[in-house]
């Protein structure tokens, strides 16, 4: 973990993980592994559906490809070890933050792409932010794992914001970005009745 710098990506959030989520996540070392896994599908099937619904930009199409590439080869990773654990692998309904996140996109283009792709770079920064607030407090072999994927994720955050800012001018981008993090911090302090990857608190 130490030779990923995340402090672009600790600016780029509009705050951190409570402790709260941290200590959550150690009560559930299940959960979150099988949501975990689920993450990394809806992260490659959100890479591949704008790469149909978008093919005219090739450079989105480039690198949303190898995005999905990895991001499915993190399935396979975290599907072999909840088989390692015997973990089972179950239906899980969705976390809210998502599906909260894209209801702040616009629904004209390009404005619907540019916000999507925010959301994505806000996603994935949330994503590589949580791996390294967890690996501290993992058993050796998650710490391990969750420290190799710090740097495909922080990578990741940088191609979805790249992506947006080559498709609109800086001040509507920085505009954009204060609706979808002011959005996210409310999503990632407040509470949530269960437990997955990207919840918020739980209640008390």
């Amino acid at each position: 973990m130490s030779a990923v710098d995340l402090s672009a990506i600790n600016g780029f959030l509009p705050c951190v993980t409570p402790q709260a989520w941290v200590a959550w996540a150690l009560d559930n070392p299940q959960l979150l592994l099988v949501d975990h896994a689920n993450c990394e599908k809806k992260a490659a099937s959100t890479a591949l559906n704008l790469m149909y619904r978008y093919v005219e930009h090739p450079r989105l199409l480039h690198k949303l490809s190898r995005l999905a590439r990895e991001e499915l080869r993190h399935f396979e990773q975290v599907l072999g070890l909840l088989q390692k654990r015997n973990i089972d692998y179950p239906q899980l309904s969705a976390s809210r933050y998502a599906g909260e996140l894209r209801k702040q996109v616009r629904g004209n283009e390009p404005g619907r792409l540019v916000d999507t792709l925010l959301v994505g770079a806000l996603i994935e920064a949330r994503s590589c932010e949580r791996f390294a607030a967890l690996i501290p407090v993992l058993d050796d072999e998650l710490a391990a794992f969750y420290g190799s994927l710090l740097k495909s994720e922080a990578r990741h955050f940088q191609d979805y914001l790249a992506l947006a800012s080559a498709l609109a001018p800086e001040t509507e981008v920085t505009a954009r970005l204060a609706v979808l993090r002011a959005r996210e911090a409310e999503l990632i302090c407040g509470h949530d009745t269960e437990f997955r990857f990207h919840s918020g608190v739980p209640h008390t």
